[in-house]
């Protein structure tokens, strides 16, 4: 925007992102699993990470679980259901964007105003415990 004109929608910044972080990281040691967390913003750029832990190749598993929640506006398993339905189309929708992961575990991120701010990703554990790992963060702000 240019001049004056501030956009309504609250972005995310370091501190929601944290406090998002700070509550699935919290969930996810209740349930005793070593996972990575994401936290991105609306662009995808990754904000917070956490790893607890986990083994290092679902870090990026996390992130991308994150990337594709906020890309598409929805949770990263309800993309999957959506790309599942594409048929052949669903490979180069998989391979767009540096990769999607469409499994349970990247959940958006909403403002007050239900407004999309980011999202954040989980992996380590089964796709269900990683979706209610996320869904603890998103829940921390919403």
């Amino acid at each position: 925007m240019h001049g004056p004109q501030k956009a309504n929608i609250m972005k995310l910044n370091y501190k929601t992102a944290e406090k998002a972080l700070h509550a699935a990281k919290e969930k996810a040691l209740s349930m005793n699993i070593p996972v990575s967390i994401a936290v991105v913003d609306t662009g995808g750029h990754l904000v917070a990470l956490a790893r607890l832990d986990s083994v290092y190749g679902v870090i990026d598993f996390a992130v991308k679980k994150a990337k594709t929640a906020v890309m598409f506006g929805v949770n990263s398993d309800l993309m999957g259901g959506i790309i599942s339905e594409t048929g052949i189309h669903g490979y180069g929708m998989l391979n767009s964007n540096e990769g999607l992961l469409t499994i349970a575990g990247g959940v958006i991120l909403k403002n007050a105003d239900g407004d999309i701010i980011g999202a954040i990703g989980s992996s380590g554990g089964t796709p269900e415990q990683d979706k209610q790992i996320a869904e603890a963060g998103a829940q921390a702000i919403g």
